[in-house]
């Protein structure tokens, strides 16, 4: 069982590295470059090679069943569900084979929406300390889960 961390531009890393250290949980946190890497040792930071999507195909190939992967990339997360991982959002959110195809349609319809209005301004919401405990929350369970199979 490990942890996967889909890194770059990830807001929760130090909350992944501290519920792993607690659970004895092996960490990768896999990214193109740009985070410094951790200490600890059972820690291991992945620098794949620079291009769209390496992170994600890294992850893809190896999380599988009682793994739990955090990312906010939804294809990557959809991968991860059929390959029978755990997989949690940033703000705590865990995408199952029962919400993900949902979740899926949301984005591209968001996607089509974007580039068809090119003057759309905003973004999402600001991260918070609720969104920050309730991820710290939901990634203890999912862990415990995982380590119980």
């Amino acid at each position: 069982m490990s942890l996967f961390v889909d890194a770059d531009a990830c807001p929760v890393k130090d909350e992944c590295i501290r519920a792993a250290d607690r659970l004895g949980v092996r960490v990768f946190m896999v990214c193109n470059g740009g985070i410094r890497p951790s200490p600890h040792p059972l820690v291991e930071t992945i620098f794949v090679t620079e291009g769209p999507d390496e992170a994600d195909k890294w992850i893809a190939e190896r999380a599988g069943k009682d793994d739990v992967v955090v990312t906010g990339d939804i294809p990557l997360a959809a991968k991860c569900v059929e390959a029978g991982a755990q997989v949690l959002k940033h703000n705590g959110e865990p995408l199952t084979s029962a919400n993900i195809g949902n979740v899926l349609a949301m984005r591209d319809l968001m996607a089509d929406l974007r580039s068809a209005d090119p003057f759309r301004q905003g973004g999402g919401r600001a991260f918070s300390k609720q969104d920050r405990a309730r991820f710290s929350s939901a990634l203890d369970r999912l862990l415990r889960a995982a380590q119980r199979g």
